[in-house]
């Protein structure tokens, strides 16, 4: 996409698909640990899923409605778009399949073999046999197709072997006059179990260690699964589907928004297909048939691949006990003044702190909410909720805090994307122990991250509160980045506050003092300061804007960020996903550099640095520059008051800018360049580097740890 031709805008889609490629940079890196690099195919291929049930789908949806899509789509129409997505995911499939390839050759000079059903040794039959028996067959649902009146329906989640039967016996037809003999074929599918690890260990030969996948398993025992039939040959390959998962949500005004999400879930299984990839030694006649019968034509998304699919099995990859061939492990840091056996809300009554998982410790938010749930003094508990770990201390907290009579009101999401069911659960949950629920509002989705509690002291109310970057999830707390904000500043308690009475009366806007909120505010306050950054760029004072997200596509936002370019405003983003903008163009976007990194963590702070004339305006946020976050989602950003948190937020992202190791530039070619460290220039990994500066604060407290550098 060039800027000659008028564009001024990366098309979102390809620059999510960019991401991806840089995703799949670290499975190919080969100073990454090799266990880590099969980890990072998984993650590649479980991004792809989403990216079509998601994405694709949503672009597949406007090709079909006749509508061209060029004002949505910044230019280009629908149907050409689904054409280039498609021949990018092509490439990226190929070109994982080569990465593949190389770490499982690696992996046999570490003695790790990963065989298939042909290479299967005397020594290993019998236990696979017996696994088979044991743990396969009892699970296993194959299906003979040629009969039914219906196709099955296949799960977009699954992994299917499509099964192909020449008999031996051949039919016969009249025709003319003549007798014809021809083959009678029959197809079947069978459905690869997902309640047993995809890969499976076999018993040590040779000092070796030998894995097979499940699907070669299968392919194995073929005979004992079609002994009845009379066949000639048999041949099983893989394919995969994928469904558009968007939620249609019933308008009928008497469900509840709980049964209304709870049949859109459902629905979603039946989704229309975007995407079906198979194994390209697929026979073309058994292709044909499993196309036809699924009513799958070239608009869906028709992909070649390898032999396996459903690759984001390889982030359960087994460790083996080699741990020389993964990241050494980091545990998280305290936090300077807080602890976990202590009283953390009369900590927090005396100052404001931030932590900064997984670098610090999560446990300090469930310490929080179990110490509120228990404290005699604390008369209520409000907080949003995104996604929940799969057996949620949060939810224990809260349920603990109501039945020490506390009253406790949640605001949880119901549409969070891929995580409904498991919300539904905790609702019902939640609603049983007699928490409030709130259950957002229509049209827009709750995705602010909030907490705040009341508090009787000496009769009076005090709050207190946290404010975070990301999901309130021990799980994902251990690799994500985010930052939270522990406080009791009662002013911004106080707008705390008022987006839960938004929640609840939702017709009145109410103003907030502190926080800058969406959809109400977020783009003109925004604007505002960045307007403030072109006036001081304009008459000679200092000038910056340090902007730290996950994705950036909103158009006026980019056009905002072009003017204060132009301007003369130094702008730097780490942005590490999707990016819109078009960095480094004379003319446009000159002052504007920006980067990506991606490493074992993954980056998922916000954070917004304005210079303010050399006295810096700090934010955090859960909102990322996308539209959706700005105009569609309750989100919010809480500015930092305390110098010193201040400081360590300006910090980190210097530190991050600094990376020369696992940091690449944005373009518009989508080239995925890693910065180039300048001659003698020492190697600086960002993640690390962020790491060891909170191990250095945390020396304050004799911390019994070592620096990092992996």
């Amino acid at each position: 996409m060039s800027t000659d031709n008028g564009f001024r805008y990366i098309d979102r889609e390809k620059s999510w698909l960019a991401f991806n490629a840089r995703v799949l940079q670290e499975a190919a890196d080969e100073t990454v640990p090799l266990l880590e690099r099969l980890r990072f195919i998984g993650i590649f291929s479980n991004n792809l899923d989403e990216f079509f049930r998601v994405r694709f789908a949503a672009i597949r949806r406007l090709s079909l409605s006749g509508e061209t899509g060029e004002k949505i789509l910044g230019g280009i129409s629908a149907q050409q778009l689904i054409k280039e997505i498609t021949e990018i995911v092509i490439r990226q499939q190929s070109e994982s399949l080569k990465v593949l390839n190389k770490i499982e050759k690696e992996l046999e000079k570490q003695n790790i073999i990963i065989i298939n059903e042909n290479e299967i040794s005397g020594e290993h039959d019998n236990f696979i046999k017996d696994f088979f028996i044991q743990k396969i067959s009892p699970e296993l649902v194959t299906i003979i197709l040629n009969d039914l009146a219906e196709f099955p329906l296949l799960k977009d989640t699954s992994g299917y072997l499509a099964i192909k039967l020449v008999m031996k016996t051949e039919q016969k037809s009249k025709m003319l006059g003549l007798v014809k003999a021809k083959q009678e074929i029959r197809y079947a599918i069978i459905e690869i179990p997902k309640n047993t690890n995809r890969i499976v260990e076999l018993p040590l030969k040779d000092g070796k260690q030998y894995l097979i996948l499940l699907d070669d398993i299968i392919r194995y025992n073929l005979s004992s699964i079609f002994n009845i039939f009379d066949y000639k040959s048999i041949s099983a390959h893989m394919i995969k589907i994928t469904r558009d998962a968007q939620l249609d949500i019933d308008s009928d005004m008497s469900k509840s928004m709980l049964e209304k999400i709870a049949t859109s879930v459902k629905d979603r299984r039946i989704g229309e297909p975007v995407r079906f990839v198979y194994d390209q030694s697929i026979d073309k006649d058994t292709l044909k048939f499993f196309l036809n019968k699924m009513g799958i034509d070239a608009s869906d998304g028709v992909i070649p691949g390898g032999r396996y699919h459903n690759r984001r099995d390889y982030m359960n990859f087994p460790n083996l006990g080699r741990f020389d061939l993964l990241y050494p492990p980091r545990l998280p840091l305290p936090v300077e003044g807080l602890s976990l056996d202590g009283s953390i809300l009369n900590k927090i009554a005396q100052k404001d702190y931030l932590i900064y998982a997984p670098y610090q410790s999560f446990s300090y938010l469930i310490k929080f909410l179990r110490e509120a749930a228990l404290d005699p003094k604390v008369s209520s508990i409000k907080i949003t909720l995104y996604r929940l770990a799969k057996n949620s201390q949060i939810i224990s907290s809260l349920i603990n805090a109501a039945k020490n009579g506390k009253k406790v009101i949640v605001q949880i999401e119901l549409q969070a994307r891929f995580d409904e069911a498991s919300n539904i659960s905790y609702a019902e949950q939640m609603q049983q122990e007699g928490i409030e629920l709130i259950f957002g509002i229509k049209g827009l989705k709750v995705h602010s991250k909030i907490c705040v509690i009341d508090r009787i002291e000496q009769g009076k109310l005090k709050r207190y509160g946290f404010i975070s970057t990301g999901n309130f999830n021990e799980s994902t707390a251990k690799i994500y980045t985010d930052l939270t904000l522990f406080t009791c500043h009662q002013q911004i308690l106080k707008d705390v506050n008022k987006v839960f009475d938004f929640f609840d009366v939702n017709y009145r806007i109410h103003r907030y003092k502190h926080l800058i909120v969406s959809p109400h505010y977020t783009r003109s306050k925004f604007y505002k300061l960045i307007d403030r950054e072109i006036n001081y760029a304009k008459v000679g004072k200092p000038a910056y804007i340090n902007l730290k997200m996950n994705s950036l596509s909103d158009y006026g936002m980019i056009d905002k960020l072009y003017e204060a370019s132009n301007a003369g405003v130094k702008i730097k983003l780490q942005v590490r996903g999707i990016c819109s903008l078009i960095p480094g163009v004379k003319g446009m976007s000159e002052n504007i550099e920006a980067i990506s990194i991606v490493d074992y963590y993954l980056e998922h702070s916000r954070t917004f640095i304005f210079c303010n004339n050399d006295d810096p305006e700090v934010f955090i946020s859960s909102a990322d520059f996308m539209t959706r976050n700005i105009e569609g989602r309750v989100e919010v950003a809480c500015p930092i008051y305390d110098e010193e948190i201040k400081k360590q937020i300006i910090d980190t992202f210097n530190v991050g800018w600094k990376g020369n190791v696992k940091a690449r530039y944005h373009s518009e070619k989508f080239e995925n360049k890693y910065r180039i460290r300048a001659g003698g220039e020492p190697i600086f990994r960002a993640q690390h580097e962020t790491y060891n500066y909170y191990y250095h604060r945390a020396e304050k407290i004799n911390l019994n740890t070592k620096t990092v550098t992996i």
